[in-house]
């Protein structure tokens, strides 16, 4: 078994029209055994950005105050909200100083740009090389399940009460064929005006 499917995890990131989705599921586990059912794998890294974490429940701890640490002295230097890209360089930056002793977590980013309220999402393998699509990215122990839902399901240019249904779908479908993700999901729709964030209910077996 990898290390990095030691905990189990999935995160997942959608672009939809002016907003962005991110969303996770709340299992925490060492391999087969489940320990807890609502362990938190997305952080809010500003007013309008996220970071999911997949990957090692020790490290997505000590990656994400890291990551919140740099953040708010970025904002106090420059005096300014930080931009989605800009913190994609940050954390790649993270990871790459690490990398012959990486942390074992794969980030998804998600979030609107301060100024332009352009939707942007990312993501990195462990050693901070990014990856910048148009239309969504996924992490974690059933990627390939993940990939194949997103697939099927994402379409250009969809509003907010769409990308909910759509990531909730594929989230909740593609940890259903995993062994060591799932029980329940946490998803956060983040528009220009505001933040939606809400718990769905998974199986549990």
């Amino acid at each position: 078994m990898s290390i990095l499917e030691y905990n189990g995890g999935a995160v997942m990131a959608m672009k939809g029209k002016g907003c962005v989705a991110i969303a996770s599921d709340l299992r925490y586990g060492v391999q087969a055994q489940t320990v807890h059912m609502d362990f938190e794998k997305l952080f809010p890294m500003g007013e309008r950005l996220y970071i999911g974490l997949a990957g090692l429940a020790t490290d997505v701890q000590t990656v994400s105050s890291k990551l919140n640490f740099r953040r708010k002295l970025y904002e106090l230097r420059e005096n300014r909200a930080i931009k989605p890209k800009t913190f994609m360089s940050v954390v790649s930056n993270l990871l790459y100083e690490r990398r012959f002793g990486p942390f074992f977590v794969e980030p998804v980013i998600a979030g609107l740009d301060p100024k332009t309220d352009e939707p942007y999402i990312g993501s990195l393998d462990l050693i901070g090389c990014p990856m910048e699509p148009e239309d969504f990215v996924v992490s974690g122990t059933c990627s390939e399940q993940m990939y194949g839902m997103c697939e099927v399901l994402w379409r250009p240019e969809m509003n907010p009460d769409e990308l909910f249904e759509c990531i909730s779908q594929s989230l909740l479908n593609a940890v259903d064929r995993d062994a060591v993700s799932g029980w329940g999901a946490v998803v956060h729709v983040i528009e220009k005006d505001k933040i939606t964030t809400r718990k769905l209910k998974g199986r549990m077996d």
